[in-house]
C-alpha cells in the first residue's frame, strides 16, 4: 500500500477514536497527500518509505508491538528505541549515523501541565512519539490537510513541531500568572487553608516544568554553530532553531519569576495568617485583662470579712463599694489600653 493509494481516515477530535476502541494506537500522516489517519503496521509504513517521499507519522499511546515496527522497519538504534519505549526521559537532542533523536517538552492540560515527545528526524522522514495528548500537533496538522505536493524542507516541518511544543508553554504560564493575582488579592481579603494548598500545587507543577524546560534549553543552546552536520538540517536552518531557543529562555525565566511570585504569595498568607492570629490574641489578653482586677475584687469581697459585712448594709453603700469599684477599675484599665493604643 502506498500513500497514492492509500485511504486516509479524517480526523476525529470531538470523539473517542475507532483505532482506540479496538486496542491499537493512533497514528497520523502527513505526506505529499495531505494528512490524516491510518492505521500503524508494518505494510502501512513500507508503503510509505517506498514511496521516496518525505512523511511524518505522529504515534499516539505506542503499544508494544509499534515499537517493534520502528525497531524492524526503520531500524533505528536500539538505544534510541529504548529510550523512546520509557517515557520521562530528560530532555535531549542525540546524533545517530542517519537520524536525530529529540525528548522535547510541551504543555498540555492534564495534571502535570507536561507532554513528553520523542522525535525520530532525518530529511527521509519524521516520527514523532507521545503518551498524552498534544493539542499543538492537531493544529500543525490541520495546516497539511489539503496539501497536494512533496514537503520542500522537513526540516522547517521539524521547525513547527518543536516551536509549537514549546510556545504551548505560553498559555499555561499566563494562566498562571493570572491566578497567581488572583490568589494575592483574595489572600488579603480572607486567608484560608485552601489558598495555602493551592500556592503548594502551583509551586509543584512549576517546579515540575522547570525540570522539563532547563535540560531542554541546553540542548538548544548546544546547537549554535553545529547544525550543518546533523542529518537533514542545513545552515540557515540555525536561525530558527535559535528562535526556539530564545523562546525556551523566556519560558524559565518566567518559571523562575512565578516560583518567586509565588514564594511572596505564601509569605503574604502567613502574614495575614500572623497578623489575624496576633489581633485575635490582642483581645483575648485584653479580655483577661479586663477581668483580672474585676475578679480580685470579687473574691476580696467574698471573703466577707466581719468589717465588711458589717458596715456594708445599705443599697447606695453596695452600689459604691460592690458595683462602683469595679465600674472604676474597668473604665480606668480601658482607658489605660486606648493610651497605650492597644485597642
Amino acid at each position: 500500500m502506498t500513500p497514492a493509494t492509500a485511504t486516509l481516515e479524517p480526523e476525529q477530535t470531538d470523539r473517542p477514536e475507532q483505532l482506540d476502541r479496538a486496542g491499537q494506537s493512533r497514528c497520523y500522516v502527513i505526506h505529499d497527500h495531505g494528512s490524516g489517519q491510518i492505521q500503524f503496521n508494518r505494510e502501512s509504513v513500507e508503503g510509505l518509505l517506498a514511496s521516496g517521499n518525505f512523511f511524518w507519522l505522529d504515534l499516539d499511546r505506542p503499544a508494544e508491538r509499534d515499537f517493534d515496527v520502528l525497531r524492524d522497519v526503520f531500524r533505528f538504534h536500539p538505544l534510541a528505541i529504548e529510550d523512546s519505549e520509557h517515557f520521562d526521559q530528560r530532555a535531549k537532542i542525540d546524533d545517530y549515523d542517519d537520524f536525530l533523536f529529540f525528548v522535547v517538552y510541551g504543555a498540555a492540560a492534564d495534571d502535570d501541565r507536561l507532554v513528553e515527545v520523542h522525535c525520530f528526524y532525518s530529511d527521509r522522514w519524521l516520527v514523532t512519539v507521545h503518551q498524552d495528548d498534544c493539542p499543538a500537533f492537531a493544529e500543525i496538522r490541520r495546516r497539511f490537510v489539503k496539501r497536494n505536493g512533496p514537503t520542500d524542507r522537513p526540516s522547517m516541518l521539524l521547525y513547527r513541531i518543536i516551536d509549537g511544543l514549546v510556545d504551548s508553554f505560553f498559555p499555561v504560564l499566563a494562566a498562571f500568572d493570572d491566578r497567581i493575582d488572583e490568589l494575592e488579592s483574595n489572600i488579603f481579603l480572607q486567608a484560608n487553608d485552601a489558598q495555602l494548598q493551592e500556592i503548594f500545587e502551583m509551586k509543584r507543577l512549576l517546579v515540575g516544568m522547570r525540570k522539563a524546560v532547563t535540560p531542554q534549553r541546553d540542548s538548544f543552546a548546544s546547537l549554535s554553530g553545529g547544525l550543518a552536520r546533523l542529518p537533514g538540517l542545513a545552515d540557515e536552518d540555525e536561525h530558527y532553531f535559535r528562535d526556539i531557543y530564545d523562546h525556551l529562555i523566556r519560558i524559565s525565566d518566567l518559571i523562575d519569576s512565578y516560583r518567586d511570585l509565588l514564594t511572596g504569595a505564601m509569605d503574604v498568607y502567613l502574614s495575614t495568617v500572623s497578623n489575624r492570629l496576633n489581633s485575635v490574641m490582642k483581645q483575648l489578653t485584653i479580655i483577661a485583662t479586663v477581668f483580672l482586677p474585676l475578679t480580685f475584687i470579687t473574691g476580696f469581697f467574698g471573703q466577707n470579712f466581719g468589717w465588711m459585712v458589717g458596715h456594708v448594709r445599705s443599697w447606695p453603700l453596695f452600689l459604691g463599694f460592690g458595683v462602683g469599684i469595679e465600674l472604676v477599675t474597668l473604665l480606668t484599665l480601658l482607658a489605660f489600653f486606648r493610651r497605650r493604643g492597644w485597642f
